[in-house]
């Protein structure tokens, strides 16, 4: 048996309101009948059955496949996705896009690196190299926000020293 014009608009009405007398109204039955009509259609087999099969499919369409988590993954992994991110400014606040900061970035590819236990020596590296930079950023951070006293140019002699110790323990 196939639904009528009339009970599929009810099915997909009750899908979207979740009230069976709010569906049967917007569905064109009468106002005074709806509070019967409603539950009388959800009893209805070929009407639950569809309704049953929508829910599925718009629930399917809603929840990412492991498809599009590794794509996800690999656009945080590669900085080829930007965030919003508001911050305080002298005219109050503004939102600004920003790449994944590098911990974020690490993370993605451990992510990714598990579903790859095989994966060749280049990713190791990459992650080993982002990890580098991201120690390099928390340094830099630190040594801005701390009131030691040194002046610029030493900040920056130490910042660089550190530097050229990374590079060489590569």
């Amino acid at each position: 048996m196939k639904l009528t014009e009339k009970q599929k608009k009810f099915a997909d009405y009750y899908i979207e309101l979740g009230n069976a007398t709010q569906a049967a109204i917007k569905a064109g039955y009468s106002k005074k009948t709806a509070n019967r009509i409603g539950p009388e259609n959800l009893s209805k087999l070929v009407i639950k059955k569809y309704i049953d099969e929508r829910m599925e499919q718009l629930a399917s369409e809603r929840i990412m496949s492991a498809q599009e988590i590794l794509e996800r993954l690999s656009l945080i992994a590669k900085a080829d996705i930007k965030e919003t991110v508001v911050i305080a400014n002298a005219d109050g606040y503004s939102e600004v896009e920003k790449p994944p900061d590098f911990k974020t970035q690490i993370q993605a590819m451990k992510e990714l690196l598990k579903r790859y236990p095989d994966n060749d020596r280049l990713l190791e590296q990459t992650l080993r190299k982002l990890t580098a930079e991201a120690d390099i950023a928390e340094f830099k951070a630190a040594m801005i926000q701390s009131a030691t006293g040194e002046s610029t140019e030493d900040k920056l002699d130490e910042l660089l020293g550190k530097i050229s110790e990374v590079i060489d323990d590569k």
